[in-house]
């Protein structure tokens, strides 16, 4: 990207968009960052600055956050996962039927890069934007101008899944934000998450000053016309 803050510039965001890349080598001259009870933890601390990797070990006590991010667990840890979906499934939260159909990675996790948007090396595989309906509403309007918008129905739980949704179709993700998520990254209730896969990054970079600009003209046309 050319500009990388140009998304905070524009409409003002007041979470920063996150870089995320899944990477084969352990990233030289960058911390490594653990100890979060779950994977979308990271991206709050990402979000706040801090730019930094993981590895599959400290996805481990998040067992839904390690089965989307394609994150090899031992045998005991995947009897969490089993004991928490069947949690979810005396809850009526989730069937089991459904768990398959969970978008998630199928390479495994070696090392995972976060950091804010224009923070990290290279181009990342996805970047995640937080924030409300208004400003979500105009990157969506963007991405279909620029070709990368996704067909696929909004999620709501869980909140990960919409990182491998983005990364694997090439296409924007949108997710409403799981209960879980929204403690865990200390989200507004009014806040929802929009991914883009880095490929389309650039596109989505042409197109959004245009589509800002076009919402402020129409603003004024439509508060004039309902007075």
């Amino acid at each position: 990207m050319n500009n990388p803050n140009i998304f905070e510039e524009l409409f003002g965001l007041r979470t920063r968009p996150v870089a995320v890349s899944f990477v084969d080598e352990k990233p030289e001259g960058m911390p490594r960052i653990g100890g979060e009870p779950a994977s979308c933890g990271y991206w709050r601390r990402a979000a706040e600055g801090e730019t930094f990797y993981t590895e599959a070990i400290d996805h481990y006590d998040c067992p839904i956050g390690a089965h989307t991010h394609g994150v090899q667990v031992p045998d005991a840890r995947k009897k969490e996962l089993e004991e928490m979906l069947n949690q979810m499934c005396e809850l009526c939260y989730i069937s089991m039927d459904e768990v398959p159909g969970i978008p998630h990675r199928t390479e495994a996790l070696k090392f995972a890069v976060y950091g804010p948007l224009g923070k990290t090396p290279g181009t990342p595989d996805a970047v995640l934007f937080r924030g409300p309906a208004r400003q979500l509403m105009i990157l969506a309007e963007a991405s279909t101008a620029a070709g990368i918008a996704g067909d696929t129905p909004t999620l709501g739980r869980p909140t990960c899944a919409v990182l491998p949704a983005a990364i694997q179709s090439g296409k924007t993700a949108a997710s409403f934000g799981c209960v879980g998520n929204r403690v865990y990254t200390a989200s507004r209730d009014e806040d929802a998450y929009f991914a883009v896969p880095g490929s389309g990054l650039n596109a989505l970079e042409e197109k959004i000053g245009v589509i800002v600009k076009a919402n402020k003209a129409l603003e004024l046309f439509h508060r004039e016309r309902a007075a």
